[in-house]
């Protein structure tokens, strides 16, 4: 109890910016090898069949007018920094509380397959505090990559895990992931003081108290600069002047140029949770760019190149990217913003519902009128990006957790996969109507 009212007086007193003069660095660096590296890593012909290394199809991108792209690029901007200037919370009544009636009505279980109980969920629910929701209405960052969860707790949470396409990786607890250097807006806190319900641009949810940083104006005024960069390399680490490792850091984490332009800016955390700006400086070159990357074949390829691979990380989890992520990330590099999941991102762009009765007609639509790396391609629950064609066939680079076959199993391919829009298609028990081609609903232009 002393706790909790002691984390509220600590918000309430004056908030004061700090800006030190000792460097952060940022490094090439490796993701730690984790459960989510022993998932099966089912193979179809595509992936030998076709081009593997995204240069081949970089080749067919179309020029992107400058203009459009610093308009584009203007717009994430906004996105992005948006939770700094909400004075409420504007998340909708239907998307609030989904967390609540998910964990009531559907019977939930841990990653061993044991009934979580109810007395157990009820108490998440309880500590969430919503009666308080929107009480506090403050600024924050985040000063490290963070995972947003559903629930103000670190208890997973999945559904029967002896169903298809249910059990691990699917912790519905595990809302999202956030770079570090992420405006917020903070709604309340739990019970407890531990975690704090917050809106960032792409995500709402909570996160631990001890991993934000409250802003005050004089803050945003010196990170909102109006000059940023973004890390075009994966999987890097900062770490600050002794050596110790502070954030993972992902392909596409922002960070203000500093004024002399060479080094960045990142937000730290004093003791009583204020927010305060180091300067970072950059180990290896090549890792971070000025935003927007122009979008050239050579950068689209380099950058494509880094998601190969990756294995499938239902929101963001362990360290790695689930559809979404892949394509938030991907376009955010060249100035596109896109939201958390696939139903939003479809509507993030321009729509072209993909026509044609046979596959061959949709194949043809697709190539006629997605444009290259800069166009995704949506159906209910997954989206890709489409990469160009290759002998006549749409290419599409996705995070894909699986293939449906006929018997209602599925074929995991659990990474970040280059196929055609048929993959498994040599397969005779592949479902045919659940086939990628046959499923897609629009084309998303930007």
């Amino acid at each position: 109890m002393i706790r909790k009212y002691t984390v509220h007086l600590l918000l309430l007193i004056p908030l004061l910016t700090l800006t030190l003069h000792a460097d952060y660095t940022l490094k090439p660096s490796k993701r730690h090898p984790s459960l989510i590296d022993h998932m099966p890593k089912g193979m179809v012909a595509d992936m030998k069949r076709i081009p593997q290394n995204p240069a081949y199809y970089a080749r067919q991108i179309k020029p992107w007018p400058k203009a459009r792209q610093k308009r584009a690029d203007a717009a994430y901007n906004r996105q992005y920094f948006k939770p700094w200037r909400l004075k409420k919370l504007d998340i909708p009544l239907k998307d609030f509380g989904w967390e609540v009636r998910f964990v009531t009505k559907n019977k939930i279980y841990t990653r061993n397959g044991r009934v979580i109980p109810a007395s157990r969920y009820r108490a998440w629910i309880r500590n969430a505090n919503y009666g308080k929701r929107d009480t506090l209405r403050y600024h924050a960052i985040t000063m490290e990559r963070v995972n947003v969860h559903a629930l103000p707790t670190t208890h997973a949470f999945y559904l029967d895990p002896r169903k298809v396409g249910e059990g691990f990786p699917f912790n519905y607890n595990q809302n999202s992931a956030l770079h570090m250097n992420v405006p917020l807006y903070v709604s309340h806190l739990s019970r407890d003081g531990k975690w704090a319900f917050v809106r960032a641009s792409y995500a709402f949810g909570w996160v631990k108290t001890s991993d934000i940083a409250y802003v005050d104006k004089k803050f945003i005024r010196a990170f909102k600069n109006g000059k940023y960069a973004i890390t075009i390399k994966d999987n890097l680490r900062l770490f600050n002047e002794k050596g110790k490792a502070v954030s993972f850091v992902k392909l596409g984490t922002l960070f203000p140029v500093a004024k002399d332009g060479k080094r960045y800016l990142a937000a730290a955390r004093t003791a009583r949770g204020q927010a305060l700006i180091k300067k970072v400086q950059v180990h290896t070159k090549g890792i971070i760019a000025k935003k927007p990357l122009p979008f050239t074949s050579r950068n689209v390829a380099r950058v494509a190149r880094e998601f190969y691979g990756e294995p499938y990380g239902w929101g963001g989890g362990y360290g790695c990217r689930d559809c979404s992520a892949t394509t938030r990330d991907f376009l955010g590099v060249f100035g596109i913003f896109l939201h958390r999941n696939s139903s939003k991102q479809a509507k993030d762009g321009q729509t072209i519902y993909i026509r044609g009765s046979s596959k061959k007609a949709r194949k043809r639509h697709i190539i006629r009128e997605a444009e290259p790396f800069r166009s995704l391609l949506y159906v209910p629950g997954h989206i890709v990006l489409y990469l160009g064609q290759y002998r006549g066939e749409p290419v599409i680079m996705h995070t894909y957790w699986g293939i449906r076959k006929k018997d209602g199993s599925k074929l995991i391919t659990g990474r970040t996969i280059i196929t055609t829009t048929e993959p498994g298609k040599e397969r005779r028990d592949v479902k045919e109507s659940s086939k990628l081609i046959n499923t897609l609903k629009t084309i998303v232009k930007f």
